[in-house]
């Protein structure tokens, strides 16, 4: 057995993938450690068969103990100077289920180096300065900021009605279900703070907490940890949501909160903080393609004709959830015009989004056709925050350059992060390194997010008869529940009609009186108005359940409950509560059919909707007489 001073790490020298983080972990290590490829040993490690040297990278400690596969290379970062360098190994050795992912997942890349490596090849030659994106970060962190702001803002007013003890979903009824279901581990499958505290106060601090720690990410304090804390409030708030904060925005804005923990500084200390990571970088333009690509797709091969035959926009405007005013005016377009628009759509979302990996002008070019039809959208319809959080994320594609001339607007000048100086201060710092522990994580997330979004998300919806990797499948069930990796595609099938429910209540079960909501229609001549980035929870989930049956949405029936007990957070929910004195004793729903008026019709009446009722959706509901000694 050959002795040496020093551990050796032998590698397949001919493989580029491996060659590449070779020399990345040599800036690691320094000379602590020697770096071989196996084709250079010449038999100076016997212990080791060549079928070894294939499968994995092997390290030789100096007393001779050999480590194979992800374990190998976390040893060998442990090896460096550096006072965090062992960390990887230790939460490896200790935090249960690490070793478990980390070897499945090396062997899983080790098993299709020539793919991985064609893929880390292609990122590696984008001409990524270190300082390009030091302005791209600052605007991009702020932003985020703000819509999470907007999002805890907007449930703080909500919370009560939908989950509290008196809302539609009391949250502790959740909860005991969730803990029935999953059994034992209920705490690693759904990961929520409200299994310590479910009061209804403690719903509503989780909001305000939520606001106040987004403030203080766009005021640019503290931005890494409070990210992470942000997004874990908001993943506590989903577990317990069920249909009310089950969105496609929802989940998008934990996955891409999430990458924005390892996009933001680590270092408190402005002089020590590096640039952006341009791995990062890469994840997050990896997400706008997803979140735009798969959005096209969907719409191409869902099935629903009206998109092929580029009718989807002639009932778009008038059926959508929440349309605004502008929607009504949409709606009347020719159709030529519409029917150019949904071509238009396709070409923004099937065409564009590989313009997301090309070189700077193609990127800014995508920025603009992404935002335009964004734009768009955010005018004709009401969709909370959705539309701003794509907006923020197609930022991702600028970088300093394009943003600098911004820097000479009056308002943006008097934020210290987005000065001039502020730029060159960080390009004095472009030199300074992330710390060991943030770099071994990113290249983590790296292979973990490549691979997942591929093979278990992207080739299933493109091919529907491939089934993903057992080794695949295990492995997302345990990162499923924290939604960091999802899948996206809106508006598969297009709805043709409006169905609407209308909530009525009676004291004698004779005369009935509606309630209005807030925002959705109801009041022919109520102008759609308006509201984003605010997202009326109830409001949207009302379009949903007329889509349906109430037998599939038990929720309106608990909703209708609460309305005859007189429960003030559900009512808060409403625009308008037609029994101020008494809850009515009986109650029912009935189903109309919406649609737009026309010209003529709105000019003479200036009603913008027209309806017809078409039956009763739910059989009328009675609450019991009290008891004259329960009275």
């Amino acid at each position: 057995m050959t002795t040496q001073n020093k551990p050796h790490l032998i590698y397949d020298g001919t493989c580029g993938f491996c060659t590449s983080f070779i020399e990345r972990w040599k800036g690691t290590t320094g000379d602590r450690v020697e770096y071989v490829p196996s084709q250079e040993c010449g038999g100076k490690f016997p212990q080791i068969s060549n079928e070894k040297f294939d499968e994995s990278v092997q390290l030789v400690e100096v007393d001779g103990s050999v480590y194979q596969g992800a374990e190998a290379v976390f040893r060998t970062l442990a090896h460096g100077p550096r006072r965090f360098s062992n960390l990887p190994l230790r939460m490896y050795q200790l935090v249960p289920g690490v070793s478990f992912l980390s070897e499945c997942g090396y062997h899983f890349v080790a098993q299709r180096r020539p793919m991985f490596n064609k893929l880390y090849s292609e990122f590696t030659q984008w001409e990524m300065n270190r300082s390009e994106y030091v302005l791209t970060r600052n605007l991009f962190l702020t932003l985020l900021g703000l819509v999470y702001l907007t999002a805890f803002l907007s449930l703080a007013v909500q919370v009560e009605g939908l989950f509290g003890s008196q809302g539609i979903i009391p949250i502790k009824e959740t909860l005991s279900k969730l803990e029935v279901r999953s059994g034992d581990g209920f705490w690693w499958k759904h990961p929520t703070l409200f299994w310590l505290n479910s009061e209804d106060s403690f719903l509503k601090e989780v909001c305000y907490a939520g606001s106040f720690l987004s403030f203080l990410v766009v005021l640019g304090v503290g931005r890494a940890p409070l990210l992470f804390v942000l997004w874990f409030l908001y993943l506590s708030l989903i577990q317990v949501g069920g249909k009310f904060l089950g969105y496609q925005w929802d989940t998008l804005l934990l996955e891409m909160g999430f990458l924005s923990v390892f996009f933001a500084p680590f270092r408190f200390r402005k002089a020590t903080q590096p640039p952006p990571s341009k791995t990062i970088v890469f994840l997050l333009r990896l997400l706008l393609f997803k979140l735009i690509f798969f959005s096209g797709w969907v719409k191409v091969f869902g099935g629903d004709p009206n998109w092929k035959e580029l009718r989807a926009l002639n009932f778009h405007y008038e059926t959508q959830p929440l349309p605004t005013w502008l929607g009504w005016y949409a709606h009347h377009l020719p159709h030529s015009i519409l029917q150019f628009s949904v071509f238009l759509v396709f070409v923004i979302q099937l065409a564009i989004p590989f313009l997301i990996f090309g070189t700077r002008r193609p990127r800014i070019f995508a920025f603009f056709a992404l935002a335009f039809l964004q734009i768009l959208i955010l005018l004709t319809g009401n969709y909370g925050f959705f539309n701003w959080m794509t907006l923020v994320l197609c930022l991702i594609l600028l970088d300093d350059k394009f943003l600098r001339p911004l820097i000479q607007l009056k308002f943006l000048k008097r934020l210290p992060f987005f000065s001039m100086a502020a730029v060159e201060e960080e390009n004095k710092r472009a030199l300074v390194s992330e710390p060991e522990f943030k770099k071994a994580v990113i290249a983590f997330l790296f292979v973990i997010f490549v691979a997942f979004n591929f093979f278990m998300k992207v080739i299933p919806l493109l091919d529907r008869t491939y089934k993903p990797p057992q080794v695949m499948s295990h492995l997302y069930e345990y990162i499923r529940p924290y939604y960091i990796i999802n899948g996206y595609g809106l508006f598969a099938w297009m709805t043709t009609t409006r169905p609407e429910i209308s909530i009525e209540g009676s004291m004698d079960g004779k005369v009935w009186k509606e309630y209005e909501f807030k925002w959705k229609p109801g009041d022919l001549k109520k102008a759609p108005a308006f509201i984003a980035p605010y997202h009326p929870r109830l409001d949207w989930q009302m379009w949903f359940a007329a889509l349906g049956n109430y037998q599939r949405n038990p929720w309106l029936i608990s909703m209708m409950l609460q309305l005859m007990k007189g429960s003030e957070p559900v009512l808060d929910l409403l625009g308008s509560n037609p029994f101020p004195e008494k809850a009515p004793r009986y109650m029912r729903a009935m189903i109309y059919d919406y649609r737009f008026t026309d010209w003529e019709t709105k000019e003479k009446d200036g009603t913008w909707w027209r309806k017809e009722l078409k039956g009763m959706y739910t059989p009328v509901l009675e609450l019991p007489i009290p008891n004259k000694t329960e009275e």
